[in-house]
């Protein structure tokens, strides 16, 4: 019978997963067709980019599936449902989702390692006319080598330098070399794969840090304040245009006699040539922005964006007050900086835990949040990529504009996207670390209490509590994500202050959002130090 129910219960979850993951193909696709360049583009790249940014959904879409398992393997009262009594079934369980880990995991080093940069330098390579299609793979796999070499190097120090050292410090070198390996057969490669995962999330953290915290404040106060209108930036523009020519038309009479024109008059009529061609360029624009459906739509949206602009300026609030109760209960009741700042037990009251706990009877509620909260952050951070670009400190590589964009562009977008997904994870930890540990696990907790029916006096009482790092060790799961987040203390040392920064990042960003204007109905489409290819026209 337990059996049954466990099968019942793993085909509904695999076949909601199997819907999800559909759904999330579905969205990759529509998302890379829109930003993609329509004068450039490659069916390589193309495919890339929409599985690579897949792969990222799909695995910030598994940590709700790993606190949704760990949480239905026991009832309300905090006891093991049948199908969850012994440990062999629940240990079956959980490395279903280990193997889940495992997979995308590796799926995300050989992405960021081979797949991703081989397919950037093959069409970097592809620019050259006179190189074949031989040439083009083995110059790319040449460029490639270096990031397999830097992966190579992540896996060996993970295997094979372990956090405790060898039992007996007297042993041989070949004991000690034993002993590794030993350690390594043991793991099944996890400290490895934990250890390049978690390398990786420190990049990831950056990203976070720049793209994600300047998207949570400018996406919403973008919907609130909406864009300039159209009409008058046509007439604004008209206006620059006339000035403009006007300038021009008087430098150009300075040589009327045939006098030649001096080296700043040729200058200032070089600029003002320019300035000219970009307003041009801005006033085709605005004339197919004014007859787009996509405007007239946006406008009889307006009071729907303004309350969803709101609700996602309430949430990011909600987010960043709970991330600095999370790390102000790590500072001041923590193990220490050498122990990664690891909290036994939640001290302080953290919002969002707290409504995630109080969500947990209402079924499914709390995992539609915690699956909302996982997206949120993956959309912010697209917003934030989108508006920011793409930048190697203070020099910009790309942009990302619809319609437009270079695919080397979008293969540093889903780049960027999947390390931004690897250090999510951590962060909801850090937003609601009890119930990411444990979810919505509840355990009993034995207690003597005075009874005049015992025969002694005293008697023992169960009450139910929720799980922590105080329960017993087999009465509450872990969820296998918590075992990536913390297998190294060192990570979750840099993660803290990594917090910190974040918190920091996210109140300028909020300040600046506030302090811009509206922006263009046309922002980012034409400016005046384009320089790459995505700045073509509109086919017309």
């Amino acid at each position: 019978m337990a059996e049954t129910a466990l099968l019942t219960e793993s085909v509904l979850g695999w076949s909601i997963f199997a819907f999800v993951l559909l759904v999330i193909l579905a969205f990759c696709w529509v998302y890379i067709r829109k930003y993609q360049s329509r004068q450039e583009s490659e069916v390589i790249s193309t495919i890339t980019a929409i599985c690579a940014l897949a792969i990222a959904l799909i695995t910030s879409a598994l940590l709700p599936v790993d606190i949704f398992l760990v949480s239905y393997m026991k009832y309300p009262n905090g006891t093991y449902k049948e199908w969850a009594a012994s440990n062999e079934t629940r240990e079956q369980t959980e490395n279903t989702v280990l193997y889940g880990y495992y997979t995308l995991y590796s799926i995300i080093l050989f992405c960021v390692f081979l797949w991703i940069p081989f397919v950037y330098f093959y069409y970097e390579e592809r620019d050259d006319d006179n190189l074949n299609k031989c040439s083009q793979v083995k110059n790319a796999l040449k460029y490639t080598v270096g990031f397999l070499i830097v992966c190579t190097a992540l896996l060996l120090i993970g295997a094979f330098v372990p956090l405790e050292a060898p039992p007996n410090q007297n042993s041989t070198q070949w004991q000690k070399v034993q002993y590794l390996f030993e350690e390594l057969g043991s793991s099944h490669g996890l400290a490895a794969l934990s250890f390049s995962i978690s390398s990786l999330t420190l990049v990831g953290m950056l990203a976070v840090i720049t793209y994600t915290a300047y998207g949570m404040s400018v996406l919403p106060l973008n919907l609130i304040k909406g864009t300039r209108s159209v009409v008058y930036e046509r007439l604004e523009n008209s206006e620059d245009i006339e000035e403009v020519e006007h300038q021009i038309e008087k430098l150009k009479s300075k040589c009327e006699d045939g006098r030649p024109l001096s080296a700043r008059d040729r200058r200032a009529l070089q600029d003002l040539e320019s300035r000219l061609q970009v307003l041009h360029r801005r006033e085709r624009h605005l004339e197919v922005a004014e007859k787009s459906c996509c405007t007239r739509v946006g406008g009889a949206l307006r009071p729907l964006k303004i309350v969803l602009g709101i609700f996602f300026i309430l949430v990011a609030l909600l987010f960043t007050v709970a991330l600095f109760i999370s790390n102000l209960d790590k500072a001041l009741h923590s193990a220490g900086i050498n122990s990664g700042f690891v909290v036994f037990g939640t001290n302080l009251t953290n919002p969002l835990n707290e409504l995630l706990l109080a969500l947990q009877p209402v079924f499914p509620l709390d995992y539609i949040l915690i699956t909302v909260i996982t997206m949120y952050f993956v959309f912010t951070s697209m917003a934030g990529i989108r508006n920011m670009g793409i930048w190697f400190f203070w020099i910009r590589l790309y942009k990302i504009r619809p319609r437009r964009t270079r695919p080397q562009a979008l293969l540093f977008l889903c780049m960027i996207l999947l390390l931004i997904v690897l250090h999510t994870s951590y962060m909801i930890y850090s937003l609601a670390p009890q119930y990411v540990m444990y979810g919505s696990q509840k355990y009993l907790l034995q207690t003597n209490v005075p009874s005049a029916s015992a025969v002694h006096g005293n008697g023992t009482t169960g009450n139910t509590r929720f799980c922590d790092a105080d329960a017993p060790e087999d009465q509450c799961t872990v969820t296998r994500s918590y075992l990536f987040l913390h297998k190294f203390w060192f990570f979750s040392t840099i993660y803290y202050f990594g917090n910190w920064a974040f918190i920091a990042v996210f109140l300028i960003g909020l300040i600046v959002s506030c302090c811009k204007g509206k922006k263009s109905v046309i922002e980012g489409e034409v400016e005046a130090d384009d320089s790459d290819m995505s700045d073509d026209e509109y086919p017309h």
